[in-house]
């Protein structure tokens, strides 16, 4: 369905999109995630035709983005994170406008109105001026302007970006319904939203996708490092910790608490080194006091925050 090729995205010295490549097949929810400013919302405006890449080529059910750029948006539901609505409209009239833009045909346009907001459920709000409606209730409507013209793609940037926790479990129920008989790519910089409603997830970081895979996939997209906390007694934590770092199989000492009575310690090794045992031997090596020794298990949200630990300023 969608097809991305290496694109790049530049502003000025800023690179926001870097090489970025990915697919996305039919049927799938796939979640865009990475942290603000990560290059999530430019590369969604490449793909729908508002932004030009610099290099690199994007295609969108064999259309591409720069030969048939009509074709690709015909084809797409676009939600961008600030929702395009005009506030002095009421919502029948607004998604009416909305639907002639989409060059719905004219006999059309009220059926279409219907089937959108039905499957948003805003049949309540439709004489109401938009500007007198919820954060919940707007987002509604901004995903009734996406599926006004039947796309089989929906594109969403950040849809529960400022909504409280009830609307934000609203909404995801509506993205999982209308996942049933679309392609969705939603993106967001929180990783509860993406892993609780996706089936894939890209990770955005620097402008570069850096882990795609399934959500319990990710948790090895890392490298397989072993993380262990040790506390050993007595102080001297310098000393620990530089000697520690010196190993060749240890990639990072972390000091958790520091007293005269003991010292606690994080310890990670490097892709697939036995830390355990090596911290363990430097305890024995060296006369060290090893009270402690407890595996740390890796968490989804580790490796997210491992994965997106950024290295300059971007553009999002």
């Amino acid at each position: 369905m969608i097809q991305v090729d290496n694109i790049v995205k530049t502003y000025g010295a800023t690179t926001a999109v870097d090489h970025v490549s990915f697919q996305v097949g039919a049927g799938e929810i796939l979640g865009f995630l990475g942290p603000n400013g990560a290059g999530k919302s430019t590369t969604l405006k490449i793909l729908t035709c508002y932004v030009v890449a610099d290099s690199g080529t994007v295609s969108v059910e064999g259309k591409d983005v720069l030969e048939d750029s009509l074709g690709v948006r015909e084809a797409i539901g676009y939600l961008p994170e600030s929702t395009p609505l005009y506030s002095d409209m009421r919502v029948v009239d607004y998604l009416e406008f909305v639907a002639k833009a989409r060059r719905v045909p004219r006999s059309q346009i009220r059926s279409a109105v219907d089937v959108a907001v039905e499957r948003v459920e805003i049949q309540r709000m439709l004489k109401k001026n938009i500007g007198h409606l919820s954060k919940g209730y707007r987002q509604r409507v901004g995903l009734a302007q996406a599926l006004i013209h039947d796309p089989k793609i929906l594109i969403l940037d950040e849809p529960t970006s400022g909504l409280d926790p009830h609307q934000i479990i609203e909404i995801r129920e509506l993205l999982r319904e209308l996942g049933k008989t679309r392609t969705i790519l939603f993106s967001s910089h929180i990783l509860q939203e993406i892993s609780a409603m996706c089936s894939r997830i890209l990770v955005i970081s620097d402008g570069r996708i850096v882990a795609d895979g399934k959500p319990g996939e990710l948790q090895k997209a890392a490298g397989d490092r072993e993380t262990f906390r040790a506390i050993i007694e007595g102080g001297a934590s310098d000393a620990l910790r530089g000697k520690l770092e010196e190993h060749e199989s240890i990639d990072r000492v972390e000091v958790l608490n520091d007293s005269s009575a003991a010292t606690e310690l994080r310890v990670r090794g490097h892709d697939g080194a036995q830390i355990g045992s090596v911290v363990f031997q430097l305890a024995k090596d060296n006369g060290w006091v090893l009270s402690t020794l407890q595996p740390e298990w890796r968490t989804l949200e580790d490796t997210y925050l491992e994965l997106t630990a950024s290295k300059k300023t971007k553009v999002a």
